[in-house]
């Protein structure tokens, strides 16, 4: 449950983090807060927003059972646990 989580937060961060990158290679003030405007955090803002957007939007898609697939539960046999399984 940690890596789609952490996945989303690295896909927020970003932009921020080549924005930064690029402030850095023109040896412009990567801390100076002349250097981030509110016009370029809010449109660094809504592109990260964008990007987790369609990331979870991929993820709904793409993952998970295939539809009417039909779901076992664990379960004990003969004193083993058995995984639950999708059929």
């Amino acid at each position: 449950m940690i890596r789609p989580f952490a996945i989303e937060v690295v896909l927020f961060v970003a932009p921020f983090v080549f924005y930064a990158v690029f402030l850095w290679a023109r040896n412009a003030g990567v801390l100076d807060p002349d250097s981030w405007p509110t016009r370029t955090v809010v449109w660094l803002t809504g592109v990260a927003l964008v990007l987790v957007a369609i990331s979870l939007t991929l993820l709904a898609h793409f993952s998970g059972a295939p539809p009417h697939s039909r779901y076992t539960p664990a379960h004990i046999e003969n004193g083993v646990l058995v995984p639950g399984k999708e059929e």
